[in-house]
Parts: structure tokens; sequence; C-alpha cells
């Protein structure tokens, strides 16, 4: 079930109808009875991976407060991370190996015959992953304790705003949220309304608008002007951060309208100056998960410099394998990963200033590093959206035939503009939002603000015409 769909607007007001007259328990349960609907709509048989990857983490959990030598629970939790990424990586990696190591032995002169399964890739599931085993990574730490609450654990795992593209909360701040009584406030209700309008005008209006001209340009590089390229280049950038970020406004959104208080996920990330800066304002939910999961146990930046870097490559190279199977994601996050080592090289292990000085001279430097930063990031998205390194290296090699720039689409800068004014005024007044902010809507009241966001929703998809999926539910 896709947020921008006529059947999510039917049941999400069926939700908005239903949720507030619920007590606590049954809210819980509605919800989680609901987030299965939600998710089981798109194939009911995945259902049953999310239930056991649920069932796994919740009775480790209770393992681990229970267990009382340290290798005992060693191994409870070398058995969530065997049961989670086992599952991960058959449904979404077992093709992708099996076709590189093909690939080697053919080289080298061996003619293998490896078969390759059929193997459907679970909408959700690098999300749902991540999100649980932050449950048992925590109990394990003794950050938290384990809720014996199977329902409440449960609509953790499968919280239906969150479950196919994140943000990936964390136990520790979704769960007591869970546990606790909820209050539908005037406030929240109106926050959320502005987090869903920004997030579907993201997607409509920019991210989906800009889709078929993405399409057309990365289907053909070598048909295209080096204009045409540099079109789709900026395209692109734009068209993954309005889907992406959009899909995480209106989540964020339907979640406080239920009462929860979940995460950001990014915070205007091409006005970064520097890469160590963009990564700390995009994904922000992945790159910390992979920043307190992955780069602090493998030793951080506390045993030197060369193990610092090693640390730093080894977290991007498996974060870009993370977004998907396929060597342009891993050459993805290798890059990234170079650049932060290079980056950190140059700061010379000093933490980085991300105050804006308020002089003209503070200003300009800051305004150059925003343009270099901002090129690199869209540069490195070639790879990721270009379907094989073969195109990939033919759309860079158009790119810099220094030919004059036809078919160059300034509107195209025009829509990157406005994303990111948008994100200028989000990341400044976000506290002033347009809505609740009026004094003459003091009377706005629960059903009317129900009907405006049925109104919204449909319009938009009225709009559309057609069901452009979100770019991240591939991952």
């Amino acid at each position: 079930m896709l947020f921008n769909s006529i059947v999510f607007v039917g049941f999400l007001n069926f939700i908005i109808l239903v949720y507030p007259w619920l007590r606590i328990k049954e809210q819980n349960k509605f919800l989680l009875f609901a987030s299965y609907l939600f998710y089981g709509y798109w194939d009911w048989r995945f259902s049953f991976l999310l239930l056991t990857s649920t069932v796994v983490d919740f009775w480790v959990g209770q393992k681990l407060q229970a267990a009382v030598s340290q290798k005992r629970r060693r191994l409870l939790l070398l058995t969530s991370i065997t049961v989670n990424l086992g599952i991960l990586g058959f449904f979404k990696y077992f093709n992708f190996f099996i076709e590189s190591a093909t690939s080697v032995l053919t080289a080298i002169g061996f003619e293998p015959h490896i078969p390759v399964l059929r193997v459907i890739l679970p909408i959700g599931i690098s999300f749902y992953t991540f999100k649980t085993m932050t449950y048992t990574f925590d109990v394990y730490r003794k950050k938290m304790l384990p809720t014996s609450n199977f329902i409440d654990y449960a609509l953790f795992t499968s919280f239906f705003p969150q479950i196919l593209a994140g943000p990936i909360d964390r136990a520790s701040n979704l769960l007591p949220q869970i546990a606790a009584p909820r209050q539908l406030t005037r406030e929240k209700v109106l926050k959320g309304m502005n987090l869903i309008l920004l997030g579907y005008f993201k997607k409509v209006a920019i991210a989906d608008t800009l889709a078929p001209i993405v399409g057309k340009i990365f289907d053909a590089p070598d048909a295209m002007s080096s204009g045409q390229l540099w079109t789709g280049v900026y395209a692109y950038t734009f068209q993954i951060y309005g889907d992406f970020s959009g899909y995480t406004d209106i989540a964020r959104g339907i979640s406080l309208i239920l009462g929860f208080d979940t995460m950001v996920n990014f915070n205007a990330p091409y006005l970064s100056r520097n890469i160590t800066e963009f990564w700390r304002r995009w994904h922000i939910s992945l790159s910390s998960w992979f920043r307190d999961y992955l780069y602090i146990p493998l030793g951080g930046n506390r045993h030197g410099a060369a193990r610092t870097y090693a640390n730093l490559f080894i977290t991007m190279l498996l974060c870009g394998l993370w977004h998907g199977a396929a060597w342009t994601f891993v050459l993805w996050g290798a890059i990234h990963g170079l650049c932060l080592m290079v980056h950190r090289m140059t700061l010379g292990g000093s933490k980085p200033d991300f105050s804006w000085q308020q002089t003209v001279s503070g200003w300009a430097t800051s305004f150059v590093k925003v343009f270099l930063t901002f090129h690199f990031v869209a540069l490195a998205w070639v790879l990721f959206r270009a379907p094989s390194l073969e195109s990939a290296l033919a759309y860079f090699q158009g790119l810099f035939r220094f030919q004059p720039l036809t078919g160059f689409s300034i509107p195209i800068l025009f829509a990157g503009g406005l994303l990111i004014a948008l994100d200028f005024a989000q990341t400044w007044f976000g506290s002033h939002t347009w809505l609740t902010d009026r004094q003459d809507l003091r009377i706005l009241r629960y059903p009317v603000a129900q009907l405006l966001l049925v109104s919204v929703l449909a319009a938009a998809i009225a709009h559309v015409g057609t069901i452009t999926p979100f770019i991240y539910f591939q991952f």
C-alpha cells in the first residue's frame, strides 16, 4: 500500500476515525492489526518474515535480561544477528553474490553452472531489519530494559508509517511512547498536517515531475548531449531528495497525528559545506545507525589514524551495499568513504565546525563549500541511479565531452532551488509553521483537520494521475 494511492487515503481515514476513541491497549492492538494489513496488502506472505524477526528479537530480549554469563549473552546476540541478516542476505543479496562469483570464475577460465533463484525482494526489509536490531543491540549493551509486552514490541517493528522506508527509529525512542498513554492534541495534529502537506508537495510537485525526465536521460546516456546529461544529474539529485524526504515528512506527520514523536531524518543536506556534514544531515537514522552499531564497535577513532580511516571506509562500503545488491551501490559507498577519509585527514582529527560565520567573507566561503559539496554528492548520485557500471561510465564520459550545453534545462534548477528554499525555511523557521500560527484557525478541531487531510491527499493523488512508487521502497 503506497502513501500516494487512493487505497491508502481510505485506510488512513478509517484509522483516524477509529483510533481516538480507543483506550491505549486497544489503540496498540488496532495499530498492530492496521500495520500488518498495510504491509500485507503488497504480498501477505512476506508478513511472516516480519513476524519471524519480531518473535526472534522479542525472545532474545527476554533471554538477554535473564542471562548471567557474558558467553550466553553473546550467543543470544549472535542468534539475533544471524536470523535477521540471514533473512536479509538471502532475499536481497543471494543472486548478487552468485552472479558475482560466476563472473569471477568465468574470467579465470572456469564454466560454473551455479543456479540463480528468482527471489522477490520484500519491500521495507532493509528498514525493519535494522530497526528491530537496534532493540537487541541496546538491550545487550544494557542501554535499555527489554519489554515484556509482545504487542507493544510487534507494533514497534511493524509501525506502518515507518515500515517501508523509515525513519529507522530506535527502540529506546519509540517503544516508551508505545507503552505510555498518548494524547492527541490540536498542536500535534496541526504539526502533523504541516509535515504531510510538505511531504506530498515534495513528492508530487517536485519528485514525480522530475521522474520521467530522469528516466529518459539515464535509460539512454549515449544518445544524450552533455547539456542533457547535466540536466539528468541535477534532476535526479533533486528527485531522490524530494522523493525520500517527502516520504519521511509524510511518515512523521502521520505519526504525530497518532500521538508519536519520531526522529528527524533530514536536515537540509544540500546546504552542507563538507561531506562529513552531509552525512550528519542526510538519512540521519541510517547514518547514525551505521555510526553507533558498526563504526564505533569496529573501533571508531580510538585506535589511531590508519584504523580510523579503515573503519570509515568499511562503514561506507557496507552502507553502499545496504542500499542495493549491485556494484554501482558498492562503488558509490566506496567513493563516499574515500571522501570522508580525505576530509578527516585535512581536518587533522578536529571536530568539524558547522556554524555559519556572520561576515561577507564567511558567507562567501560557505557558499563555495556548499557548491563543491553539492556537486560531489550530485555526481556520485549517477552511480546510485545508473543500472550498471557500464552505463555509469558512459554517463560520466558524456558529461565531460566539453560540448556546448545544448539541451540543458533551466526549469530543473528552479525546481531544485524551490526544494532547497523549502529546506532553508524548514530549518531556520521550522518552529513557526504556517498552519499552527494562524490565530484565525483556533476553532480548527479534529474532524475538520481530518477532512482537510483527506481532501489534500485525494487532490495530490488526482494530480499525479498515475501512482509513482517511492524510490527507497526498492531498498
